[in-house]
Protein backbone atom coordinates (compact mmCIF):
# COMPACT_ATOMS: atom_id res chain seq x y z
CA UNK A 1 0.00 0.00 0.00
CA UNK A 2 2.86 2.23 0.33
CA UNK A 3 5.51 2.95 -1.91
CA UNK A 4 8.05 3.80 1.57
CA UNK A 5 9.40 7.44 0.03
CA UNK A 6 12.66 7.57 1.79
CA UNK A 7 14.00 11.07 0.54
CA UNK A 8 14.42 14.64 1.78
CA UNK A 9 13.70 17.22 -0.65
CA UNK A 10 16.09 20.39 0.01
CA UNK A 11 16.06 23.62 -2.05
CA UNK A 12 16.12 27.75 -1.93
CA UNK A 13 13.67 28.03 -4.41
CA UNK A 14 10.57 26.42 -3.54
CA UNK A 15 8.82 23.46 -2.59
CA UNK A 16 5.92 21.20 -2.51
CA UNK A 17 4.78 18.11 -0.71
CA UNK A 18 1.48 16.19 -1.22
CA UNK A 19 0.66 12.43 -0.73
CA UNK A 20 0.61 11.63 -4.92
CA UNK A 21 4.43 12.78 -6.66
CA UNK A 22 2.14 13.73 -10.20
CA UNK A 23 0.19 16.69 -7.73
CA UNK A 24 3.34 17.74 -6.31
CA UNK A 25 4.69 17.75 -9.72
CA UNK A 26 1.81 20.05 -10.97
CA UNK A 27 2.23 22.59 -8.02
CA UNK A 28 6.48 22.88 -8.55
CA UNK A 29 5.80 23.11 -12.23
CA UNK A 30 3.82 26.51 -11.20
CA UNK A 31 6.82 27.59 -9.10
CA UNK A 32 9.28 27.07 -11.57
CA UNK A 33 6.77 29.19 -14.03
CA UNK A 34 7.25 32.02 -11.48
CA UNK A 35 3.78 31.28 -9.75
CA UNK A 36 3.60 32.04 -5.66
CA UNK A 37 2.69 29.47 -2.67
CA UNK A 38 -0.88 29.62 -3.38
CA UNK A 39 -0.81 29.55 -6.74
CA UNK A 40 0.96 26.05 -6.67
CA UNK A 41 -1.31 24.90 -3.74
CA UNK A 42 -4.03 25.02 -6.38
CA UNK A 43 -2.61 23.36 -9.28
CA UNK A 44 -1.61 20.65 -6.99
CA UNK A 45 -4.91 20.42 -5.13
CA UNK A 46 -6.95 20.07 -8.35
CA UNK A 47 -4.32 17.01 -9.26
CA UNK A 48 -4.72 15.44 -6.05
CA UNK A 49 -8.84 15.85 -6.50
CA UNK A 50 -7.89 13.96 -9.74
CA UNK A 51 -5.13 11.52 -8.46
CA UNK A 52 -6.00 10.37 -5.11
CA UNK A 53 -9.97 10.38 -6.10
CA UNK A 54 -10.29 7.99 -2.59
CA UNK A 55 -9.45 10.88 -0.13
CA UNK A 56 -9.86 14.01 -1.72
CA UNK A 57 -12.03 15.67 -4.41
CA UNK A 58 -14.33 18.51 -5.68
CA UNK A 59 -17.30 17.28 -4.26
CA UNK A 60 -15.50 17.47 -0.37
CA UNK A 61 -14.16 20.31 2.02
CA UNK A 62 -11.11 22.12 2.36
CA UNK A 63 -8.86 24.00 5.05
CA UNK A 64 -6.03 26.59 4.53
CA UNK A 65 -3.50 28.17 6.83
CA UNK A 66 -1.70 30.95 4.83
CA UNK A 67 1.15 33.17 6.27
CA UNK A 68 4.31 35.15 4.48
CA UNK A 69 7.64 36.80 5.85
CA UNK A 70 5.23 40.09 6.35
CA UNK A 71 2.84 38.57 9.21
CA UNK A 72 0.18 38.29 6.87
CA UNK A 73 -1.54 35.07 8.40
CA UNK A 74 -5.12 34.11 7.22
CA UNK A 75 -6.96 30.88 7.36
CA UNK A 76 -9.66 30.00 5.03
CA UNK A 77 -11.86 27.51 6.28
CA UNK A 78 -14.04 25.32 3.53
CA UNK A 79 -17.26 23.37 5.20
CA UNK A 80 -19.77 22.98 3.50
CA UNK A 81 -23.58 23.66 4.97
CA UNK A 82 -26.16 21.21 5.50
CA UNK A 83 -29.37 21.33 3.24
CA UNK A 84 -31.74 23.66 4.03
CA UNK A 85 -34.41 20.81 3.97
CA UNK A 86 -33.06 17.94 5.85
CA UNK A 87 -35.37 14.68 6.02
CA UNK A 88 -36.39 12.92 9.38
CA UNK A 89 -34.10 11.11 11.32
CA UNK A 90 -35.39 7.97 13.26
CA UNK A 91 -31.82 7.06 13.81
CA UNK A 92 -28.07 7.72 13.20
CA UNK A 93 -27.37 9.28 10.06
CA UNK A 94 -25.90 6.69 7.18
CA UNK A 95 -22.18 6.37 6.92
CA UNK A 96 -22.54 6.06 3.21
CA UNK A 97 -25.21 6.81 0.26
CA UNK A 98 -27.73 9.69 -0.16
CA UNK A 99 -28.27 9.26 3.51
CA UNK A 100 -24.86 10.88 4.30
CA UNK A 101 -24.82 13.49 1.19
CA UNK A 102 -26.00 16.09 3.50
CA UNK A 103 -23.52 19.26 3.13
CA UNK A 104 -22.42 21.16 0.32
CA UNK A 105 -18.31 21.08 -0.51
CA UNK A 106 -16.87 23.91 -0.53
CA UNK A 107 -13.04 23.05 -1.86
CA UNK A 108 -13.62 24.56 -5.07
CA UNK A 109 -14.56 27.95 -3.12
CA UNK A 110 -11.39 27.49 -0.89
CA UNK A 111 -9.49 27.66 -4.11
CA UNK A 112 -11.45 30.76 -5.35
CA UNK A 113 -10.94 32.68 -2.38
CA UNK A 114 -7.14 31.81 -2.23
CA UNK A 115 -7.13 33.07 -5.84
CA UNK A 116 -8.13 36.46 -4.83
CA UNK A 117 -5.55 36.84 -1.87
CA UNK A 118 -2.72 35.75 -4.39
CA UNK A 119 -3.55 38.45 -6.68
CA UNK A 120 -4.48 41.24 -3.78
CA UNK A 121 -1.75 40.47 -1.61
CA UNK A 122 1.07 38.40 -3.16
CA UNK A 123 0.81 39.82 -6.41
CA UNK A 124 -0.13 36.37 -8.33
CA UNK A 125 0.60 36.54 -12.12
CA UNK A 126 -0.82 33.01 -12.90
CA UNK A 127 -3.93 33.41 -14.80
CA UNK A 128 -7.08 30.72 -13.00
CA UNK A 129 -7.36 28.59 -16.20
CA UNK A 130 -3.24 27.71 -16.16
CA UNK A 131 -3.58 26.31 -12.51
CA UNK A 132 -6.01 23.49 -13.68
CA UNK A 133 -3.85 22.32 -16.80
CA UNK A 134 -1.97 19.29 -15.13
CA UNK A 135 -5.44 18.14 -13.32
CA UNK A 136 -7.58 18.33 -16.84
CA UNK A 137 -4.53 16.11 -18.81
CA UNK A 138 -4.56 13.75 -16.05
CA UNK A 139 -8.26 13.01 -15.51
CA UNK A 140 -8.83 13.10 -19.48
CA UNK A 141 -5.82 11.23 -20.27
CA UNK A 142 -5.20 8.85 -17.67
CA UNK A 143 -2.78 8.07 -14.83
CA UNK A 144 -1.20 5.07 -13.01
CA UNK A 145 -3.64 3.84 -10.10
CA UNK A 146 -1.41 4.24 -6.46
CA UNK A 147 -1.35 1.18 -4.26
CA UNK A 148 -3.33 3.44 -1.99
CA UNK A 149 -6.17 3.69 -4.12
CA UNK A 150 -6.05 0.18 -5.45
CA UNK A 151 -6.06 -0.84 -2.05
CA UNK A 152 -9.27 1.05 -0.76
CA UNK A 153 -11.26 0.49 -3.52
CA UNK A 154 -10.79 -3.38 -2.92
CA UNK A 155 -10.92 -3.23 1.13
CA UNK A 156 -14.59 -1.22 0.36
CA UNK A 157 -15.36 -2.88 -2.78
CA UNK A 158 -18.51 -4.63 -1.60
CA UNK A 159 -19.98 -1.12 0.25
CA UNK A 160 -19.34 1.09 -2.89
CA UNK A 161 -20.58 -1.48 -5.54
CA UNK A 162 -23.86 -0.60 -5.30
CA UNK A 163 -23.70 3.72 -5.10
CA UNK A 164 -25.22 5.68 -7.31
CA UNK A 165 -22.52 6.21 -10.47
CA UNK A 166 -19.72 4.47 -8.60
CA UNK A 167 -18.78 1.58 -10.45
CA UNK A 168 -19.41 3.75 -13.76
CA UNK A 169 -16.16 6.23 -12.82
CA UNK A 170 -14.49 3.97 -10.80
CA UNK A 171 -14.61 0.00 -11.90
CA UNK A 172 -14.78 1.07 -15.64
CA UNK A 173 -15.50 -2.92 -17.30
CA UNK A 174 -16.86 -3.99 -13.76
CA UNK A 175 -12.90 -4.08 -12.54
CA UNK A 176 -11.37 -2.18 -9.58
CA UNK A 177 -8.37 -0.75 -12.07
CA UNK A 178 -4.89 -2.75 -10.96
CA UNK A 179 -1.75 -0.71 -9.27
CA UNK A 180 -0.16 1.09 -12.16
CA UNK A 181 -2.89 0.95 -14.79
CA UNK A 182 -3.66 3.92 -16.51
CA UNK A 183 -7.21 5.56 -15.16
CA UNK A 184 -8.95 8.15 -16.99
CA UNK A 185 -11.73 9.93 -15.69
CA UNK A 186 -12.74 12.17 -18.47
CA UNK A 187 -16.66 13.45 -17.40
CA UNK A 188 -14.07 14.49 -14.55
CA UNK A 189 -11.98 16.45 -16.61
CA UNK A 190 -15.20 17.85 -18.42
CA UNK A 191 -15.94 19.73 -15.05
CA UNK A 192 -12.25 20.36 -14.17
CA UNK A 193 -12.71 22.21 -17.65
CA UNK A 194 -15.69 24.47 -16.84
CA UNK A 195 -13.86 25.46 -13.25
CA UNK A 196 -10.94 26.33 -15.06
CA UNK A 197 -13.32 28.53 -17.57
CA UNK A 198 -15.65 30.01 -15.62
CA UNK A 199 -14.32 29.88 -12.82
CA UNK A 200 -14.96 28.34 -9.07
CA UNK A 201 -18.35 29.86 -8.39
CA UNK A 202 -19.46 27.63 -11.41
CA UNK A 203 -19.07 24.40 -9.26
CA UNK A 204 -22.22 26.88 -7.02
CA UNK A 205 -23.84 28.33 -9.57
CA UNK A 206 -23.73 27.97 -13.06
CA UNK A 207 -24.70 24.87 -15.61
CA UNK A 208 -22.27 22.40 -13.97
CA UNK A 209 -23.94 23.59 -10.58
CA UNK A 210 -27.18 22.58 -12.20
CA UNK A 211 -26.09 18.89 -13.06
CA UNK A 212 -24.60 18.06 -9.70
CA UNK A 213 -28.08 18.94 -8.25
CA UNK A 214 -29.40 17.39 -10.28
CA UNK A 215 -27.23 14.28 -9.96
CA UNK A 216 -27.61 14.40 -6.01
CA UNK A 217 -30.99 14.40 -6.09
CA UNK A 218 -31.37 11.39 -8.63
CA UNK A 219 -29.33 9.78 -6.20
CA UNK A 220 -31.77 10.67 -3.37
CA UNK A 221 -29.46 13.92 -1.57
CA UNK A 222 -31.62 16.60 -0.01
CA UNK A 223 -29.28 19.23 -1.42
CA UNK A 224 -30.42 21.54 -4.12
CA UNK A 225 -28.97 24.20 -6.02
CA UNK A 226 -29.86 26.73 -3.68
CA UNK A 227 -27.75 25.10 -1.33
CA UNK A 228 -25.05 24.83 -3.89
CA UNK A 229 -25.27 28.91 -4.54
CA UNK A 230 -25.14 29.48 -0.73
CA UNK A 231 -21.78 28.05 -0.05
CA UNK A 232 -19.43 30.60 1.47
CA UNK A 233 -15.34 29.49 2.42
CA UNK A 234 -14.89 31.66 5.55
CA UNK A 235 -11.73 33.80 5.68
CA UNK A 236 -11.39 34.12 9.73
CA UNK A 237 -8.78 34.78 11.94
CA UNK A 238 -6.13 32.07 13.21
CA UNK A 239 -6.09 30.22 16.39
CA UNK A 240 -2.66 30.27 18.19
CA UNK A 241 -0.76 28.89 20.90
CA UNK A 242 2.63 30.09 22.39
CA UNK A 243 4.92 26.82 21.65
CA UNK A 244 9.16 26.61 22.50
CA UNK A 245 9.29 30.49 21.45
CA UNK A 246 7.46 30.51 18.63
CA UNK A 247 4.10 30.12 17.81
CA UNK A 248 1.41 27.35 16.61
CA UNK A 249 -1.27 28.34 13.73
CA UNK A 250 -4.61 26.26 13.13
CA UNK A 251 -8.15 27.00 12.30
CA UNK A 252 -11.10 27.95 14.41
CA UNK A 253 -14.10 25.66 15.22
CA UNK A 254 -15.80 23.53 13.83
CA UNK A 255 -12.31 22.22 12.87
CA UNK A 256 -10.60 20.37 15.66
CA UNK A 257 -7.58 22.95 15.30
CA UNK A 258 -8.24 24.09 18.97
CA UNK A 259 -7.61 20.19 19.85
CA UNK A 260 -4.31 20.14 18.16
CA UNK A 261 -3.23 23.16 19.96
CA UNK A 262 -4.83 22.32 23.49
CA UNK A 263 -2.52 19.05 23.18
CA UNK A 264 0.96 21.18 22.26
CA UNK A 265 0.07 23.99 25.03
CA UNK A 266 -0.22 21.12 27.47
CA UNK A 267 2.89 19.89 26.66
CA UNK A 268 4.59 23.47 26.51
CA UNK A 269 4.26 22.74 30.29
CA UNK A 270 6.73 19.84 30.34
CA UNK A 271 10.24 19.82 29.70
CA UNK A 272 10.67 17.37 26.81
CA UNK A 273 14.38 17.59 26.87
CA UNK A 274 14.56 15.98 29.63
CA UNK A 275 12.65 12.99 28.84
CA UNK A 276 13.99 10.83 25.82
CA UNK A 277 12.11 10.91 22.43
CA UNK A 278 10.79 7.57 21.53
CA UNK A 279 10.45 6.66 25.37
CA UNK A 280 7.94 5.11 27.52
CA UNK A 281 7.75 8.46 29.04
CA UNK A 282 7.38 10.03 25.71
CA UNK A 283 4.51 8.42 24.54
CA UNK A 284 2.94 8.51 27.71
CA UNK A 285 3.13 12.39 27.99
CA UNK A 286 1.91 12.80 24.40
CA UNK A 287 -1.31 10.25 25.33
CA UNK A 288 -2.53 11.36 28.43
CA UNK A 289 -2.46 15.35 26.79
CA UNK A 290 -4.36 13.74 24.13
CA UNK A 291 -7.17 12.16 26.32
CA UNK A 292 -7.59 15.97 28.66
CA UNK A 293 -7.89 17.93 25.04
CA UNK A 294 -10.18 15.08 23.33
CA UNK A 295 -12.25 15.31 26.45
CA UNK A 296 -12.66 18.94 25.72
CA UNK A 297 -13.16 18.55 22.03
CA UNK A 298 -16.16 16.30 22.54
CA UNK A 299 -17.96 18.61 25.00
CA UNK A 300 -17.95 21.88 23.22
CA UNK A 301 -16.24 22.07 19.23
CA UNK A 302 -19.51 22.49 16.87
CA UNK A 303 -19.97 25.48 14.53
CA UNK A 304 -20.11 28.49 16.78
CA UNK A 305 -22.84 30.11 14.58
CA UNK A 306 -24.85 27.82 16.62
CA UNK A 307 -23.17 27.10 19.57
CA UNK A 308 -20.77 29.08 21.52
CA UNK A 309 -17.21 27.39 21.23
CA UNK A 310 -15.22 28.59 24.25
CA UNK A 311 -11.95 28.93 21.88
CA UNK A 312 -10.14 31.80 24.22
CA UNK A 313 -10.94 29.31 27.61
CA UNK A 314 -9.87 26.02 25.94
CA UNK A 315 -6.56 27.73 25.31
CA UNK A 316 -6.39 30.16 28.20
CA UNK A 317 -3.18 29.25 30.40
CA UNK A 318 -5.55 28.16 33.19
CA UNK A 319 -7.19 25.75 30.94
CA UNK A 320 -3.43 24.37 29.82
CA UNK A 321 -2.37 24.31 33.26
CA UNK A 322 -4.94 21.94 34.84
CA UNK A 323 -4.35 19.95 32.13
CA UNK A 324 -1.01 19.48 32.58
CA UNK A 325 -1.73 18.73 36.63
CA UNK A 326 -3.62 16.49 35.65
CA UNK A 327 -1.70 14.27 33.70
CA UNK A 328 0.05 11.42 36.55
CA UNK A 329 3.24 10.53 34.65
CA UNK A 330 3.06 6.68 36.37
CA UNK A 331 -0.63 6.36 35.56
CA UNK A 332 -2.97 6.02 32.39
CA UNK A 333 -6.20 7.99 32.68
CA UNK A 334 -9.57 5.37 31.69
CA UNK A 335 -10.00 6.56 28.10
CA UNK A 336 -14.15 7.00 27.06
CA UNK A 337 -14.12 8.05 23.98
CA UNK A 338 -16.12 7.86 20.60
CA UNK A 339 -13.80 7.44 17.46
CA UNK A 340 -14.52 9.36 14.66
CA UNK A 341 -12.70 7.73 11.43
CA UNK A 342 -11.30 9.98 8.28
CA UNK A 343 -9.29 10.31 5.55
CA UNK A 344 -8.24 13.27 4.12
CA UNK A 345 -4.53 14.83 1.99
CA UNK A 346 -2.02 17.38 3.32
CA UNK A 347 -0.79 19.93 0.57
CA UNK A 348 1.97 21.98 1.74
CA UNK A 349 3.58 24.64 -0.38
CA UNK A 350 6.38 27.24 -0.06
CA UNK A 351 8.27 29.65 -2.64
CA UNK A 352 11.29 31.59 -2.75
CA UNK A 353 10.07 34.86 -1.10
CA UNK A 354 8.81 32.29 2.08
CA UNK A 355 5.10 32.64 1.28
CA UNK A 356 3.91 29.56 2.39
CA UNK A 357 0.71 27.52 2.40
CA UNK A 358 -0.65 24.73 4.44
CA UNK A 359 -3.74 22.99 3.13
CA UNK A 360 -6.04 20.12 3.94
CA UNK A 361 -8.49 18.36 1.47
CA UNK A 362 -10.99 15.75 2.33
CA UNK A 363 -14.03 13.55 1.34
CA UNK A 364 -14.14 12.46 4.71
CA UNK A 365 -14.38 8.25 4.64
CA UNK A 366 -12.19 6.91 1.70
CA UNK A 367 -14.31 7.86 -1.15
CA UNK A 368 -16.49 9.79 0.92
CA UNK A 369 -20.43 8.83 0.59
CA UNK A 370 -19.79 6.81 -2.66
CA UNK A 371 -22.46 8.53 -5.09
CA UNK A 372 -21.02 10.31 -8.26
CA UNK A 373 -23.34 13.29 -8.86
CA UNK A 374 -24.75 12.44 -12.05
CA UNK A 375 -22.77 12.75 -15.50
CA UNK A 376 -20.07 14.90 -13.64
CA UNK A 377 -17.82 12.61 -11.96
CA UNK A 378 -17.98 14.33 -9.06
CA UNK A 379 -17.70 11.51 -5.89
CA UNK A 380 -19.40 13.36 -3.12
CA UNK A 381 -18.28 13.46 0.35
CA UNK A 382 -20.09 12.19 3.01
CA UNK A 383 -19.12 14.90 5.88
CA UNK A 384 -23.61 15.06 7.13
CA UNK A 385 -22.11 11.35 8.90
CA UNK A 386 -20.35 13.12 11.52
CA UNK A 387 -23.69 15.53 12.89
CA UNK A 388 -25.80 13.56 15.51
CA UNK A 389 -29.09 13.24 15.18
CA UNK A 390 -30.22 14.18 18.97
CA UNK A 391 -31.30 17.75 18.69
CA UNK A 392 -29.73 18.48 22.18
CA UNK A 393 -26.18 17.69 21.14
CA UNK A 394 -23.90 20.82 20.13
CA UNK A 395 -23.16 19.00 16.54
CA UNK A 396 -26.88 18.21 15.58
CA UNK A 397 -27.51 18.30 12.52
CA UNK A 398 -29.64 21.73 11.54
CA UNK A 399 -30.13 23.43 8.01
CA UNK A 400 -27.45 25.42 6.84
CA UNK A 401 -25.59 24.00 10.05
CA UNK A 402 -21.55 23.51 9.24
CA UNK A 403 -20.37 20.08 10.50
CA UNK A 404 -17.87 19.13 13.22
CA UNK A 405 -14.52 18.78 11.24
CA UNK A 406 -11.24 16.51 12.36
CA UNK A 407 -9.31 18.47 9.94
CA UNK A 408 -6.81 21.28 10.86
CA UNK A 409 -3.37 21.78 9.12
CA UNK A 410 -1.37 24.13 10.57
CA UNK A 411 1.86 26.34 10.64
CA UNK A 412 4.43 27.04 13.44
CA UNK A 413 5.98 30.37 12.99
CA UNK A 414 9.53 31.77 14.33
CA UNK A 415 9.39 35.68 14.75
CA UNK A 416 6.48 35.67 12.88
CA UNK A 417 7.33 33.80 10.12
CA UNK A 418 6.54 30.54 8.71
CA UNK A 419 8.97 28.12 9.51
CA UNK A 420 6.78 24.71 9.77
CA UNK A 421 4.41 23.81 7.15
CA UNK A 422 2.50 20.70 8.64
CA UNK A 423 -1.25 18.60 8.47
CA UNK A 424 -2.16 15.07 8.09
CA UNK A 425 -4.69 12.55 6.99
CA UNK A 426 -6.22 10.29 9.67
CA UNK A 427 -9.59 12.46 11.77
CA UNK A 428 -9.13 11.40 15.54
CA UNK A 429 -5.97 10.32 14.24
CA UNK A 430 -4.49 13.80 13.14
CA UNK A 431 -4.44 15.72 16.58
CA UNK A 432 -1.86 12.44 17.77
CA UNK A 433 0.25 12.56 14.64
CA UNK A 434 0.46 15.90 14.66
CA UNK A 435 1.95 16.23 18.37
CA UNK A 436 4.35 13.22 17.82
CA UNK A 437 5.47 15.23 14.23
CA UNK A 438 5.81 18.07 16.10
CA UNK A 439 7.90 17.67 18.95
CA UNK A 440 10.48 15.56 17.41
CA UNK A 441 10.63 18.48 14.75
CA UNK A 442 10.77 21.23 17.48
CA UNK A 443 11.78 19.88 20.85
CA UNK A 444 14.14 17.34 19.27
CA UNK A 445 15.38 18.68 16.02
CA UNK A 446 15.24 16.40 13.44
CA UNK A 447 14.59 17.11 10.21
CA UNK A 448 11.42 15.96 7.89
CA UNK A 449 11.87 13.21 6.99
CA UNK A 450 12.69 11.62 10.73
CA UNK A 451 10.87 12.92 12.26
CA UNK A 452 7.87 11.10 9.99
CA UNK A 453 9.59 7.90 9.94
CA UNK A 454 10.02 7.47 13.39
CA UNK A 455 7.01 5.25 15.50
CA UNK A 456 3.71 6.46 16.28
CA UNK A 457 1.11 5.64 18.00
CA UNK A 458 -2.88 5.82 17.63
CA UNK A 459 -5.37 5.75 20.57
CA UNK A 460 -8.76 4.49 19.47
CA UNK A 461 -10.77 1.99 17.31
CA UNK A 462 -9.23 1.54 13.93
CA UNK A 463 -10.89 -0.41 10.83
CA UNK A 464 -9.50 -3.45 12.08
CA UNK A 465 -9.32 -3.08 15.21
CA UNK A 466 -12.77 -1.96 17.49
CA UNK A 467 -10.74 -1.87 20.62
CA UNK A 468 -9.87 1.47 22.31
CA UNK A 469 -6.71 0.44 22.24
CA UNK A 470 -3.70 2.81 22.18
CA UNK A 471 -2.10 1.18 19.06
CA UNK A 472 1.54 1.64 18.32
CA UNK A 473 3.86 0.72 16.07
CA UNK A 474 5.59 -2.30 16.30
CA UNK A 475 9.83 -1.02 15.99
CA UNK A 476 8.84 1.53 19.37
CA UNK A 477 10.12 -1.42 21.21
CA UNK A 478 9.49 -4.45 23.59
CA UNK A 479 10.72 -2.48 26.88
CA UNK A 480 8.29 0.92 25.69
CA UNK A 481 5.32 -1.56 24.94
CA UNK A 482 6.29 -3.08 28.42
CA UNK A 483 6.53 -0.27 30.58
CA UNK A 484 3.12 1.74 29.00
CA UNK A 485 0.93 -1.37 30.04
CA UNK A 486 2.67 -0.99 33.48
CA UNK A 487 0.77 2.34 33.47
CA UNK A 488 -2.41 0.68 32.93
CA UNK A 489 -2.42 1.38 28.73
CA UNK A 490 -4.21 -1.19 26.79
CA UNK A 491 -1.31 -1.25 24.03
CA UNK A 492 -1.74 -2.90 21.09
CA UNK A 493 0.97 -3.74 18.21
CA UNK A 494 0.33 -2.61 14.48
CA UNK A 495 3.01 -3.08 12.17
CA UNK A 496 6.04 -0.54 11.44
CA UNK A 497 5.57 2.01 9.10
CA UNK A 498 1.35 1.31 9.21
CA UNK A 499 -0.97 3.43 7.34
CA UNK A 500 -3.06 3.67 10.29
CA UNK A 501 -0.40 6.03 11.66
CA UNK A 502 -1.28 9.11 9.61
CA UNK A 503 0.11 10.72 6.21
CA UNK A 504 1.91 13.95 7.00
CA UNK A 505 3.77 15.66 5.54
CA UNK A 506 6.40 18.88 6.45
CA UNK A 507 7.61 21.41 5.09
CA UNK A 508 10.51 23.32 6.92
CA UNK A 509 11.70 26.66 6.09
CA UNK A 510 15.10 28.35 7.69
CA UNK A 511 15.63 31.80 7.99
CA UNK A 512 18.01 32.32 5.41
CA UNK A 513 15.04 30.98 2.91
CA UNK A 514 16.48 27.20 3.11
CA UNK A 515 13.81 24.74 2.30
CA UNK A 516 13.92 20.97 3.59
CA UNK A 517 10.52 18.77 2.80
CA UNK A 518 9.72 15.27 2.90
CA UNK A 519 6.14 13.25 2.56
CA UNK A 520 5.13 10.34 5.24
CA UNK A 521 7.34 7.22 3.97
CA UNK A 522 4.20 5.31 4.96
CA UNK A 523 2.10 6.84 1.84
CA UNK A 524 2.69 7.10 -2.08
CA UNK A 525 3.29 11.06 -1.49
CA UNK A 526 6.58 12.86 -1.96
CA UNK A 527 7.92 16.68 -0.89
CA UNK A 528 9.54 17.93 -4.00
CA UNK A 529 12.07 21.13 -4.13
CA UNK A 530 12.48 23.28 -7.33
Amino acid sequence: MSLHNTTLATSTEGMVTSPHALASEAGLEVLRAGGNAIEAAIATGAALSVTYPHFTGLGGDAFWVIGDRTGMLRTLSGIGQAAQTLPAFSAAIPLRGAGSTLTTAATADTWHQAYAISQASWGGQRTWSSLFDRAIGHASEGFPVTPSQHFWQQFRADELRAMPGFSAVFAPGGQTPAIGERFAQPALARSLERIATYGAREFYEGELAERIARGLRQAGSPLTQADLAKTRARDETPLRVAYRGGELVSLQPPTQGVTTLQIMGTLARFDLSAIAEGSADYYHLLVEAVKCAFVDRDRFVCDPEFNRVPVNEMLSSDTLDAHARSINPHQARAWPHVFRPGDTAFIGASDAQGRSVSLLQTVYFDWGSGIVAGDTGILWHNRGASFSVDAAHHNSVQPGKRPFHTLNPGMYLKDGRPHLLFGTQGADGQPQTLAAVLTRLIDYGMDPLSALARPRFLLGKTFSDTRDALKLEEDAGADVFAALAARGHEVSTIAAQSPLAGHPGVIRIEPDGALSGAHDPRSDGQAMGI
